[in-house]
């Protein structure tokens, strides 16, 4: 059975041999410009000395207490996950990690973290990138992972209504290859695809690939099922929409295993894509590629790849030369015809001083390949002693270029003269749209965390000052809390923290996320 690695993205068959790793090392400091051609190796798994677990396993249970488990469950997959995970460092690894098969089991694991008062977090694919899934136990005397991979089916098709039961552990790869076999898609593609799990789509509202329309995990939500710290079942309504009260749904969405633990979900679906067209468009600079974005949305065209990049990010995922932005486009269905819309969306992009480039390969395919490989990639440059982080945010379209100038602006600054801030557009709505930065630069080795937190610090404050949003689709975890907090309104936290209290009276939940341990 193919098994994670423990430290870094994807699995232990996929990591580079040290060959492989010294050549891309090479290319890619030449490219950049600095990182050492010569990377480090990751401290190995036998090498690591996790603290001792604090409570002793139960018999009849599924749990396990298992070196790699523990460190695989100890943390999610940030930047500075990966550095303390390439270093041998594991902060918090849980005490045990469950692996219930259905809710009975998942239960009887919530009533032995009661009774050995552990705190329980919930994981999916282990993802996180905001410090979402860390295995703190906060006030508690201990902490369990609860990894919801062993529930990954789909239990149930309704062809009719276009809607599927599906449960929380299954991976992107698991449950569209089970809906395939249907002829049918979620059509949800995050770049954490091929690891990540429904479940904690749900728990972090993440965004899709596609750029507009049905993007969010939110607009395919028909139905939660989930298990509160309790053992209670709370289950929504299936309906294609309702208006009696506030949603339950919507309660769950975005509550980061806070709440309640997702088990499955009725999700609507669709027939696979059959039609595509697509483009590449360069454009003199990313303001007049952002109007063209905006007046492909406001014309009420959903394209569902519709990303601007930056000069420079370009230039770093090898799709231009650094002379001009690149706006990705592309249309899709599962019948209907595309002609217009796509020549109508191709008009827009001239009228805007786009030079277009028909046809899905070309630049908008090296940015496409890039976008898939970064995850792993970023694991070489922190081998190298490049530091590579990502953030992302939302803001209407009148505040766009002041956003966009005053972020980077303020990122820049706490990084010092060596290094790349870039930016790109992920989503277009037709009042707004989500800038996405990336940071590449030297690391101070020995000091990441400070250097981390430093440019963190001054992204995360220029966005509020900005007006923006702290996440898009990124989620909140610990990372964001300092900024959420200030964000959210404050009859809204007092009513989050009450809610939190009727459902999970001791804070056994992911203590320490959206709200204080």
């Amino acid at each position: 059975m193919r098994r994670r690695s423990h430290w870094g993205w994807g699995y232990e068959d996929e990591r580079p041999s040290a060959d492989e790793l010294r050549a891309a090392a090479a290319g890619l400091a030449a490219h950049l410009g600095f990182g050492s051609a010569e990377p480090k190796r990751p401290v190995p798994l036998d090498a690591l000395r996790l603290p001792p677990p604090r409570v002793a396993l139960p018999a009849g249970l599924p749990l396990t207490q298992d070196a790699h488990a523990r460190a695989l469950h100890s943390h999610g997959r940030s930047y500075l996950d990966v550095v303390r995970g390439f270093r041998g460092r594991f902060p918090h690894p849980p005490d045990a990690v469950a692996t219930p098969r259905d809710e009975d089991e998942l239960r009887a694991v919530l009533d032995w973290a009661a009774q050995a008062d552990l705190a329980v977090v919930p994981v999916g694919g282990g993802t996180s990138v905001v410090g979402g899934i860390d295995a703190r136990a906060g006030s508690h005397a201990g902490a369990v992972s609860v990894s919801m991979r062993a529930m990954r089916r789909v239990l149930e098709v309704d062809r009719v209504s276009g809607a599927a039961r599906i449960q929380a552990g299954a991976t992107g790869p698991e449950l569209e290859e089970q809906l395939g076999a249907h002829g049918l898609t979620l059509r949800f593609f995050p770049q954490s695809f091929a690891l990540a799990t429904l479940g904690g789509w749900l728990a972090t509202r993440a965004g899709g690939h596609f750029a507009t329309g049905p993007t969010h995990v939110d607009d395919l939500v028909e139905s939660i099922r989930a298990i509160t710290a309790t053992g209670e079942e709370w289950e929504s309504r299936r309906l294609p929409g309702s208006g009696a009260g506030p949603s339950p749904d919507r309660l769950l969405l975005g509550s980061e295993g806070t709440l309640a633990i997702v088990t499955e979900a009725w999700m609507r679906v669709l027939p696979r894509q059959r039609e595509r067209r697509g483009a590449s468009v360069a454009f003199p600079d990313f303001a007049a590629g952002a109007a063209a974005v905006r007046a492909i949305v406001q014309d009420g065209l959903r394209p569902a790849n519709c990303r601007l990049i930056d000069a420079r990010e370009a230039a770093l995922t090898f799709a231009g030369d650094g002379s001009a932005a690149l706006l990705v486009l592309g249309f899709e269905s599962s019948g209907a015809p595309l002609d217009e819309a796509f020549a109508r969306a191709v008009r827009l992009c001239r009228d805007n001083g786009g030079d277009v480039t028909e046809g899905r390969g070309g630049a908008g395919a090296s940015w496409r390949e890039a976008f898939l490989r970064i995850p792993y990639v970023r694991d070489t440059l922190v081998a190298m002693g490049v530091m590579s982080e990502t953030f992302e945010s939302a803001i209407t379209w009148d505040r766009l270029d002041a956003f966009v100038e005053g972020v980077a602006h303020a990122t820049r600054e706490a990084l010092g003269p060596d290094g790349h801030v870039t930016v790109r557009l992920t989503h277009a709505y037709p009042d707004g749209t989500a800038p996405y930065f990336t940071v590449v630069a030297p690391a101070r080795r020995g000091a990441e965390e400070e250097q981390w937190h430093a440019i963190k610090c001054a992204a995360g404050d220029a966005i509020l000052a900005a007006g923006g949003t702290i996440t898009h689709h990124h989620a909140v975890g610990r990372d964001h809390r300092p900024w959420y907090d200030r964000q959210r309104p404050g009859p809204f936290a007092t009513a989050l923290r009450a809610a939190k209290a009727a459902l999970d009276p001791d804070a056994r939940l992911n203590p320490g996320v959206l709200l204080d341990a």
